[in-house]
């Protein structure tokens, strides 16, 4: 491909809220451009795009897909990605590949945290957007109402291209303000029409607001708008297509796919506005230490970027990736400097959903993807062992919503290791760690249906069963309060005896962990039991007598005993000794600590109330609040037991726009009524289990 075919490409992520209808559009935009000859549907199973069965089952996308088309001589690659706030990894994959975005929302709706969530990555990528009003023939759709939401929300830089004739179940056109000719849809066949008298009003005062952010992209026709000097129709495309190009403004398109209308009118709007690979910006890498440009140009050095990473039935790891310069061949060598490993690549392949079409190779501005690559994973830079190049890793979330997990099985317990560090490099939005304090391998997830998704993909891709269930809180144990107490182990079974007989001074050692010392005069206990002795106060602590967790923060010493000069030995002395710290750990004002963590909320102001009550309701202390960004930052210490499923929660409570980290702050005692909860549950733990 030379570099002048570069303007024939364009590369289109589709983002927005869950529900907006995404799936459903690229399907009818593949029907439409002759990609696919039967148009299927996300309700019945049968939507091209959305090929995996757990999305088939919950009728929902849960991953990126990627297809393409072609439109008047343009070949489109089509991103679908996930609206459901669990899987925003896909999103960021989705933005991190392409060089435009067509953003969904619901015309019946306002905008939701979906759309607010893709427009942010919209930003941070500085990917050039089409807002595309979905769904304006269903009931109470209301295009108008929607496009004041949107400019309400972003400012004039929302540029209207149409205005609706007919509303709801009556949508059945638009006025098509760039060029001020109307239409109207019959059975999927466009006819042009005069404008409607009862639109003149409207159709004004939306085409002034087209000019008016039009305006903003060029300064000629900035001064033609300010004088009233007429802009022709040329003049205004151009101006859109530099405005969306250089993000200064973002096109609103209408569409009901239901009834065909403005689906070729946006593949139209996607050729015409969007940018190629070749009007995009040099991309900056790191070669050899040392930042360096590189630009879209086929010839030019190889620079590609992995963005996905997934399991195939048939392929096995398939390896999705954009080209940035250069070239990717079929049986070529690459080199991942990362990770210092050279790749060969097979046999490389365009995607189209589910299938795969063989193509000797893909260069600069498109994606492609390869079977089989041993070292590469997602975030990765492919080029050539001669002029390495890398580029920054990609912005995913911290998971928040932890898991404890299982083998179903012995044989699933062999596979799981494996397993689950596949399913990491499927989904880096998921982490996977084994917990010091409670020994629980944990899942953590961005939500509930992440886990339950990948718990059914770990089954069905790797084959491994699971179980799962709410982690362990590693509380503590400690005491507060000074005791003396007694320990005699004596057993005597016809041979040789046991005898050991310590006596403990255990008081609290604040911050120093477990201590043991020792001030025995005039040898009572021997040199060589004091091990015995030690290992006996360690036992305990290992798991306290008040409810089975690690104790802390206590010395014991050994200040007096009794030996037998035949019977004793270390095992006596530390059985001695065991005896003496569970009793001396009730006699001595034991308290149960719990984790508290460092919590920090970021929620639109007008959830700050609804917050900080439920905050509150968690046993939670508000240390402060803080503005930035435009979002209000509310920093606080939450106990961890509290924190079990506020990711989802909070999610629900401020509409999917609340967000939150947490990281350890330190130990409290746990409030009297909470532990006695937790020692009664223990207690009939040990009971359950014959202790």
């Amino acid at each position: 491909m030379s570099t002048g075919e570069l303007s024939r490409l364009r590369s289109v992520v589709l983002a927005g809220h869950a529900g907006s209808g995404k799936t459903t559009l690229a399907e009818h935009l593949l029907f439409k451009s002759g990609a696919i000859t039967r148009l299927g549907r996300v309700d019945d199973g049968t939507a091209s795009l959305d090929f995996e069965p757990e999305e088939q089952k919950r009728q929902l996308s849960l991953s990126l897909a990627v297809t393409s088309l072609d439109h008047e001589g343009h070949r489109i690659t089509l991103i679908d990605t996930p609206g459901y706030a669990d899987f925003v990894g896909e999103v960021i994959e989705g933005f991190e590949a392409v060089d435009g975005a067509l953003l969904t929302m619901d015309a019946s709706g306002g905008v939701e945290a979906g759309t607010e969530t893709a427009i942010a990555f919209g930003r941070k990528t500085n990917t050039a957007a089409l807002f595309v009003l979905t769904k304006c023939d269903r009931e109470n759709a209301d295009p108008p109402a929607a496009l004041d939401a949107l400019r309400s929300a972003f400012g004039n830089k929302i540029a209207p291209l149409q205005v609706a004739i007919g509303a709801a179940d009556a949508f059945r056109g638009f006025v098509d303000l760039v060029h001020r000719k109307a239409y109207v849809f019959e059975a999927g066949k466009r006819s042009e029409v005069a404008i409607p008298d009862e639109l003149a009003t409207e159709v004004e005062r939306r085409r002034d607001q087209l000019l008016e952010a039009a305006a903003e992209a060029d300064d000629d026709v900035l001064t033609k708008y300010l004088e009233g000097v007429e802009i022709t129709d040329a003049e205004l495309e151009a101006c859109l297509h530099r405005g969306v190009r250089d993000s200064v403004l973002a096109p609103v398109v209408l569409v009901a796919a239901a009834k065909d209308i403005g689906i070729e009118d946006l593949l139209d709007s996607i050729v015409r506005y969007l940018p190629s690979p070749g009007e995009e910006p040099a991309v900056r890498a790191s070669a050899g230490g040392a930042e360096v440009e590189v630009p879209p140009d086929p010839d030019g050095p190889l620079l590609a970027q992995v963005f996905k990473t997934t399991a195939d039935p048939f392929v096995g790891r398939l390896t999705y990736f954009r080209v940035f310069s250069g070239r990717v061949s079929s049986h070529d060598h690459v080199w991942n400097a990362g990770r210092s490993e050279e790749e060969r690549i097979g046999q490389v392949l365009r995607l189209k959903g589910k299938e795969h079409e063989l193509v000797p190779s893909v260069g600069a501005g498109e994606i492609g993807a390869v079977a089989k690559l041993v070292h590469t994973v997602t975030g990765d830079v492919l080029s050539k062992r001669d002029q390495p190049f890398s580029l920054p890793p990609f912005p995913f979330p911290r998971p928040t919503l932890p898991i404890a997990i299982e083998p179903a099985s012995k044989a699933d317990l062999d596979k799981l290791s494996h397993a689950l560090a596949r399913l990491v490099e499927e989904d880096p939005t998921v982490r996977v760690e084994r917990s010091i304090e409670t020994g629980e391998q944990l899942l953590w997830a961005q939500g509930e249906n992440q886990i339950a998704v990948s718990s059914e993909r770990l089954k069905r891709k790797f084959g491994t069963s699971v179980v799962t269930h709410s982690p362990r809180v590693p509380y503590r144990e400690t005491i507060r309060g000074h005791t003396q107490v007694e320990g005699r182990h004596k057993k005597q079974t016809g041979g040789r005896g046991q005898f050991g007989h310590v006596w403990l001074s255990i008081e609290p050692n604040p911050g120093g962990g477990i201590a043991f010392a020792e001030k025995i005069v005039g040898g009572s206990v021997p040199r060589q039991f004091f091990a015995g002795v030690e290992k006996g106060v360690r036992d305990v602590a290992e798991k306290g007598p008040l409810a089975g967790y690690p104790v802390v923060d206590l010395k014991a010493t050994l200040y007096d005993g009794s030996f037998h000069t035949v019977d004793s030995d270390e095992i006596s002395f530390r059985q001695a000794s065991s005896m003496a710290m569970r009793k001396g750990i009730h006699d001595a004002d034991p308290a149960l600590l719990e984790p508290v963590m460092d919590v920090e909320v970021r929620v639109p102001e007008a959830y700050m109330g609804d917050v900080n009550r439920d905050l509150n309701t968690r046993r939670g202390r508000v240390l402060g609040m803080d503005i930035e960004d435009g979002m209000q930052i509310v920093r606080a210490h939450v106990p961890q037991a509290e924190l079990s499923s506020y990711a989802t929660e909070l999610r629900s409570l401020t509409g999917g726009r609340g967000t939150f980290s947490a990281s350890l702050a330190q130990y409290e005692e746990v409030p009297a009524h909470v532990a006695q909860r937790i020692i009664e549950a223990h207690r009939k733990e040990l009971e359950a289990a014959g202790h």
